[in-house]
């Protein structure tokens, strides 16, 4: 009788993996706001200003919000891939599913690091609107910023090379788990 012996990252423990993607998510987003959108002239002009309590505390929030709104994103997208496993035959438990979305989201941590990288190295003196128009590898960097609907913004900056990376890693894992066609991830986007 033989044993599959499986080492995939997809296997991992889903509590310390997700704890591990917290914990690196805080630290980039204190690495972030520390070092880079507090040193922006608006946050250094508001400062001692009332206004500037304020948006330090909304800042603040941020870092508590953060496995929050990874529990809900994971639970979602899990669940939406679990119900695309189910209607396409596959035998994987939600909770593999939910492991996949954890091991994919790590890749999301890499613009994060192009872009301190970024503005601590390249363009050292940004303002705010740069900051957060900024996002490696994407549409939005092929526009002018300022010149586009407000309401285009995002999706410009969410059509990039590390979503799609993201939709491979899930389809990669939801292959692993039964050891079927690529299929279904594809399907479900």
């Amino acid at each position: 009788m033989t044993t599959k012996e499986s080492s995939s990252l997809f296997d991992a423990d889903k509590k310390l993996t997700f704890l591990l993607l917290c914990l690196t998510s805080i630290v980039l987003l204190f690495i972030k706001k520390g070092f880079i959108e507090y040193e922006t002239a608006a946050f250094e002009f508001l400062q001692d200003r009332p206004e500037g309590t304020i948006l330090r505390i909304i800042s603040a929030l941020q870092f508590v919000s953060i496995p929050l709104i990874y529990l809900w994103k994971f639970t979602v997208i899990a669940f939406v891939i679990w119900i695309g496993c189910f209607m396409f035959g596959y035998r994987v438990t939600y909770s593999q599913c939910w492991g996949v979305t954890i091991v994919s989201e790590f890749i999301f941590v890499v613009p994060e690091l192009l872009k301190i990288g970024w503005f601590l190295f390249i363009q050292t003196d940004p303002n705010y609107y740069e900051i957060r128009a900024f996002y490696p590898l994407s549409f939005i960097n092929l526009v002018d910023y300022y010149a586009i609907d407000p309401r285009y913004a995002y999706p410009l900056r969410a059509l990039n090379i590390f979503e799609i990376g993201y939709w491979v890693l899930l389809v990669q894992g939801i292959h692993f788990l039964p050891g079927k066609k690529r299929k279904l991830c594809g399907s479900l986007y």
